[in-house]
């Protein structure tokens, strides 16, 4: 046996190759209790704990109710949704990435079919980008209200949450009418979208809009004037601009220590640059100012939805090239989402041609030039970025992920040591991960 320089890990020569031997490290000694720190105490909130935001781990090092000390933990969630990119086709992809950040779906799958189709060097068809714009407005509206209503839960405002997710279920109600299922949605495709948006559904997105801003001046009468929330919130899990660029936080976090970074204005996309909204920012640094910035966004998101709305013009929702054009011919029907009676009448009855060319672009999938690419976005947790590459086959030959959640999560320690164990919940509830996404 061979053991490396490193005393907690040892490898050995066998048949098929070196083998390693890791262990954990010295986390052990980490976290076990030093004889002489009779005052200190280590306590494990999580992985299953109703205010861990999710399956996540927090060690925290105690003296008295002051935190000294938080490592995180994750890892509990591994999906592995990266790695299995690259045994299926480039189509097929968008069904894994849409399963990452699972409160914001539709953002995983626009960027990584927008990195797709920079490979590919193609424009999507006006009328896909602009309801890509809309679906994924929607989404961070939707997004945005779990946060709330996960962080009213958190810090004990039951009322919040339950008014949160109803909010939220109008929101769902509409994603479902468009695409045909309430999350995990693989509506958005290369080279444009599943399919166009179905008879009744924009005068339904016209309603929505109607009654959203009712909805949330009703949250800001229930939660911000409130002596109570105020108290939980300001001064709480305080993290300045310096602190978010030297960690590399985005989002929400970012704009509420000042700083209005938001790629739709500063590196537009999908023509956001001609779309007016202003971006919210706040300058107390503080879950405070998280919480009105994550409210202000659904207010500008509102104004984008409808200003979508107007611009939308007749037209085709997927590119021309019928290289690259799948699904072809979708539409939604009683028993779901497939093709339509008439391409499945020209493929099966008509056409042995186009029979063999549907059977190899569903089966096989299409090329992609060789190449990499970086395609971030701003999703509702900050800038979720896209890197591709290609070995010009018909999959993906690595697909990593640059999650906001994954990145804002170690801002938890700054955020959290020297306060109290009660403000590390609205710490955490303020920076709002999805532990989809950090252990994809």
């Amino acid at each position: 046996m061979t053991t490396t320089q490193d005393p907690y890990a040892g490898s050995r020569e066998t048949t098929e190759g070196r083998v390693y031997t890791v262990t954990g490290g010295d986390w052990d000694a980490t976290l076990g209790a030093d004889p002489h720190e009779n005052e200190r105490l280590v306590v494990n909130m999580g992985p299953q704990h109703p205010s861990t935001h999710g399956v996540l781990r927090l060690v925290l090092d105690l003296e008295g109710e002051t935190v000294t000390k938080a490592r995180v933990v994750i890892g509990y969630l591994h999906t592995g949704i990266e790695k299995n990119t690259e045994y299926r086709n480039w189509v097929q992809g968008t069904t894994f990435v849409t399963r990452m950040d699972y409160l914001a779906p539709l953002f995983n799958e626009a960027g990584y079919c927008m990195a797709v189709e920079k490979l590919l060097g193609i424009e999507i068809p006006q009328r896909a980008a602009t309801i890509r714009v809309l679906v994924m407005e929607l989404n961070r509206i939707a997004s945005h209200l779990v946060a709330l209503a996960t962080f009213g839960m958190e810090m004990g405002a039951l009322t919040g949450m339950t008014n949160g997710f109803r909010e939220r279920e109008m929101v769902l109600d509409l994603l479902e009418e468009i695409t045909g299922l309430r999350m995990n949605h693989a509506y958005i495709r290369p080279g444009g979208l599943a399919q166009d948006l179905p008879e009744g559904s924009v005068e339904h997105i016209r309603e929505f809009l109607k009654e959203m801003p009712k909805r949330v001046a009703d949250f800001h009468r229930l939660l911000t004037g409130q002596p109570i929330w105020q108290r939980r919130l300001k001064d709480v899990g305080y993290l300045d601009v310096t602190g978010c660029l030297a960690l590399g936080i985005t989002g929400p976090i970012l704009r509420a220590a000042g700083l209005p970074w938001d790629l739709r204005k500063v590196e537009p996309y999908l023509g956001y640059e001609t779309y007016d909204f202003e971006v919210p920012t706040a300058d107390t640094s503080d879950a405070w100012g998280r919480y009105l910035v994550r409210m202000s966004e659904v207010n500008e998101s509102l104004k984008i939805i409808e200003q979508a709305l107007d611009r939308l013009e007749p037209g085709p929702v997927m590119v021309e090239d019928r290289k690259i054009a799948w699904p072809a011919q979708l539409s939604l029907g009683p028993d779901g989402m497939g093709n339509s009676h008439e391409h499945v009448a020209h493929i099966m009855g008509q056409s042995m041609e186009a029979l063999i060319h549907h059977f190899k672009l569903v089966t096989e999938g299409f090329r992609v030039p060789a190449g990499q690419v970086y395609v971030p976005i701003e999703s509702p947790r900050g800038e979720l970025g896209y890197h591709v590459v290609s070995d010009g086959s018909t999959r993906p030959w690595r697909v990593h992920v640059r999650d906001p959640s994954f990145v804002n999560l170690q801002a938890t320690a700054a955020m959290s040591e020297g306060g109290m164990i009660a403000d590390v919940i609205a710490a955490i509830a303020s920076i709002d991960p999805v532990m989809g996404g950090v252990d994809r």
